[in-house]
């Protein structure tokens, strides 16, 4: 699956599971523009790539910020010529009662989660649609917008918003070529995966718990110039586990 010369830009790029997307799409042959307030992370990530993976540059961006989104998309077009896949990664999860969670940092989970997704898929749709293909856009979203653990409330609403934001933009981008979808992950573990306990991978009905290198390939392939007919949908990638029916004993 080929990403030859295809521009990409990763939100929320510098670890994670953004990190294994970027590496990914310039192994595929991609030129990726890596977005992240982490600048040490997104830095290192960029020497890493371009030094033994591929072609990429990161840029310091803050999600939040309409300017700093607006610069991240020019610049992109600035070095790249213009942008083919948009993967709206950024995201952050605060554990916190209902009866606590300020209306600051609600609104501050809104917007890195959710508002964040409009702006990136705005600005760079205008740009796509300039494209003899169009273009593709994926949304990370998460099993949490349709089941939930105590006190997730504003993490919640943003995968629950992006979801239905992911539907409509197909719909409304559908006209200029662009596909949009959304990736809902379950348990992705991002880090010291080899600490599980025999439980952690057996309670799924894939029988491990999922890698970053998971949600990567879903990217890939909603992302490719084959599957252009799937759009507005949301790919769920858990191990099966919204589908197993739980009770306690």
């Amino acid at each position: 699956m080929s990403f030859n010369e295809k521009v990409v830009v990763v939100t929320g790029a510098a670890n994670g599971i953004g990190k294994e997307v970027s590496m990914q799409y310039a192994k595929k042959g991609a030129k990726v523009v890596m977005a992240d307030v982490d600048e040490k992370a997104g830095k290192e990530l960029e020497i890493h790539i371009r030094q033994s993976i591929g072609e990429a540059t990161f840029v310091k961006t803050d999600v939040r910020s309409e300017q700093n989104v607006q610069n991240l998309i020019t610049e992109a077009v600035r070095l790249y010529g213009t942008i083919d896949i948009l993967i709206n990664n950024a995201g952050v999860t605060r554990w916190k009662s209902p009866y606590e969670l300020s209306i600051e940092e609600w609104d501050d989970i809104i917007n890195i989660n959710l508002r964040s997704v409009f702006l990136c898929s705005r600005e760079a749709a205008k740009y796509m649609k300039q494209n003899e293909k169009g273009g593709a856009i994926v949304n990370l979203a998460s099993t949490r917008a349709t089941m939930s653990e105590p006190h997730t409330e504003a993490y919640a609403a943003t995968k629950g918003g992006i979801v239905a934001l992911t539907h409509a933009l197909a719909i409304s981008l559908g006209e200029d070529q662009i596909t949009v979808n959304a990736v809902s992950p379950g348990w992705i573990q991002t880090e010291d995966y080899e600490s599980l306990r025999e439980i952690d991978h057996t309670q799924h009905p894939s029988q491990r718990v999922g890698k970053p290198i998971d949600i990567a390939k879903a990217c890939l392939y909603l992302t490719h110039a084959e599957n252009d007919f799937v759009t507005g949908t949301n790919l769920v990638v858990d191990g099966g586990m919204t589908k197993k029916m739980i009770y306690e004993h």
